[in-house]
């Protein structure tokens, strides 16, 4: 078949994008869709325990580039053993971040190249893009004021670092304002689903037309 629809949520800590992407997947079904919705890091077996690698707060020695290969690891296996196989059967696959958090993440707020963060995501997805992304944007404070009280190893890095993902992510949507739809994720779950639905219903309308 080979028809599915590829869309990814991405976004700081605290956005509120695996609340959509939920929402997003029921609005789908009801249009009579097959849903799998997954996540990164994980989305597989061998890609969820890499993910309790990456998560761990013990795991505080780990360095950047360790940190990015580990995430294309994951990447890769999500791909072949989940993305993939469900958009060939003609399903929709909704993933709770993608190759953007690597850019978001490990280039612009861990400081690495990226042009080699971008090659690197490049050889884990086999050039695979989404067909839309969509980024909830909210400002650090907020979305940090969501988490719980024991943060992850990322959730617990500083505000500045949580401030570079953001601006990273805002400079990737500049960049490709084509497939990435910056959509503001500071009110109610039902505000923020009526602007993620229009781009959605925007996708759809564009396969109707194809």
């Amino acid at each position: 078949m080979g028809e599915g629809i590829f869309i990814t949520f991405e976004g700081i800590e605290g956005c509120g994008k695996s609340t959509q992407a939920e929402r997003v997947r029921d609005f789908l079904i009801e249009k009579g869709f097959e849903v799998v919705l997954t996540r990164e890091p994980g989305g597989s077996g061998i890609g969820e325990k890499i993910r309790d690698i990456l998560l761990d707060p013990a795991n505080q020695a780990m360095v950047p580039l360790t940190e990015l290969l580990l995430y294309e690891a994951s990447r890769h296996q999500h791909l072949v053993e989940v993305i993939e196989p469900a958009l060939e059967a003609g399903k929709a696959v909704i993933s709770d971040r993608f190759y953007d958090a690597s850019t978001a993440y490990q280039g612009y707020a861990r400081g690495l190249d990226i042009n080699d963060v971008e090659r690197l995501n490049l050889i884990a997805t086999g050039g695979k893009r989404p067909d839309l992304t969509i980024i909830l944007d909210l400002p650090v404070g907020d979305g940090l004021k969501r988490i719980g009280r024991n943060p992850d190893r990322i959730e617990g890095e500083a505000v500045e670092f949580h401030e570079r993902v953001r601006a990273g992510y805002l400079e990737i949507a500049a960049r490709e304002p084509e497939r990435v739809k910056v959509v503001d994720g500071s009110g109610s779950i039902e505000e923020t689903f009526a602007k993620v639905r229009a781009p959605v219903e925007n996708l759809l309308a564009e396969r109707k037309v194809r």
